[in-house]
């Protein structure tokens, strides 16, 4: 029961090239987003179509499997865990929560590549 505290399950498209960074660390880190559509009508039946971004961070494994084979405009099935982080920026304290891969699979390549997984203890926090 542990696991489900805090678990994201996403099926979506990707929205723009993957970020890789190479940490000083020596540790992969891949940054991109996914868009998923909702589509739905509002109180007077009028169909309204919605787009919802989430930004991931995928390390190590996870990050070499989406520098390889990740794309703009690939589906994905993702899934992982939220984690929210602080910055600094012109004096202001800001936020940002990325959903973490522990797991992603291609679901619309032809390739059959299909999944990459890490542990929360490959993670370098």
């Amino acid at each position: 029961m542990n696991q489900l505290k805090n678990s994201v399950r996403l099926i979506g498209n990707v929205g723009k090239a993957p970020e890789i960074k190479l940490l000083e660390s020596g540790t992969k880190l891949a940054r991109f987003s996914v868009v998923i559509n909702e589509k739905y009508k509002d109180k007077n039946g009028t169909p309204v179509e919605q787009a919802n971004w989430f930004n991931l961070s995928a390390w190590k494994n996870s990050a070499d499997f989406v520098e390889k084979f990740v794309k703009k405009g690939e589906k994905v099935a993702i899934e992982g865990f939220l984690k929210t982080s602080e910055y600094m920026k012109d004096g202001i304290k800001h936020y940002s929560t990325d959903v973490h891969v522990n797991e992603i699979m291609l679901l619309n390549s032809k390739s059959k590549v299909v999944a990459e997984t890490q542990t929360e203890d490959d993670l370098p926090f």
